[in-house]
């Protein structure tokens, strides 16, 4: 039978593994939004929005480009079509280098991606607190029907708070304090996004994520030994949630991701 702490092995192997994928966090070098006709920093061609009200961005190039879109070579221009679409479009510029359209607050941006990065080049590892069942922490949680709105700020969006859905309060106690905290929807999970005292020490400056699910019992489990670190620990292209003022511990939780290491064991990533 395989123990807690060599799952929890396993889990960061597969951790290491995704960080380095061809649309790993490590692979993005550029995420660009475009809201007029522009060029975007380390590919060819001339982006512009659609005028359509479509999904997507479109494109203009010449074969020389040697932009494929949908697997076919872009001469003129062609409609590029985003995440949200039922059927997104693949843009391949290089061997190397892909991208994809993704949509946000009122508009639509291009995602670069390497395999050959130099975040993928540098990286070593994910370094991370050994298992720790002290912070395996049960909790209660009570739906909200229809849910609440709770404002999230973003790291570059200074300031600007964007509205994620709440489904339920979480509620636990630690050292003799309760703590009511805010974890919006992903998919079917649940996102907690928070920090704690060991940011900016031994972890990520900015925050950690834990997602996590309610069981059938009205509690929740807290297991911070699966806390892993944000897309932006890994790259700069990425735009993360903030922690809510709810969701910042003023104590220290020694468990869980702590930060992206370079294989001369310098912060990869600050």
């Amino acid at each position: 039978m395989t123990s807690a702490a060599e799952a929890l092995a396993v889990f960061h192997e597969r951790r290491n593994l995704a960080a380095v994928a061809p649309q790993g966090p490590l692979a993005l070098t550029n995420t660009q939004w475009v809201d007029t006709e522009q060029t975007i920093w380390g590919v060819p061609g001339i982006w512009a929005p659609r005028t359509d009200g479509g999904s997507g961005l479109v494109v203009t190039a010449t074969t020389e480009d040697q932009i494929h879109v949908d697997g076919a070579l872009v001469e003129g221009s062609v409609i590029v079509r985003g995440k949200d679409d039922d059927a997104p479009s693949t843009v391949v510029f290089s061997e190397n280098v892909s991208g994809h359209v993704i949509s946000g607050e009122g508009g639509y941006a291009l995602r670069v991606w390497d395999t050959e990065s130099e975040g993928i080049q540098k990286f070593g590892t994910i370094d991370a607190f050994d298992y720790n069942e002290a912070w395996i922490i049960t909790g209660s949680w009570t739906e909200i029907p229809g849910g609440k709105s709770v404002g999230f700020e973003h790291l570059k969006d200074e300031g600007v708070a964007r509205d994620e859905v709440v489904p339920g309060e979480i509620r636990f106690t630690h050292e003799g304090t309760e703590y009511s905290i805010a974890a919006f929807k992903a998919g079917r999970a649940l996102q907690l996004v928070f920090s704690d005292a060991t940011n900016g020490a031994s972890t990520y400056s900015v925050g950690r994520f834990l997602f996590l699910a309610p069981n059938p019992d009205g509690t929740i489990t807290l297991d911070f030994n699966y806390a892993i670190l944000p897309p932006c620990a890994f790259s700069y292209a990425f735009n993360c949630p903030l922690p809510p003022a709810q969701n910042r511990f003023p104590f220290a939780i020694e468990a869980g991701e702590k930060n992206v290491m370079a294989k001369d064991g310098s912060l990869l990533h600050g």
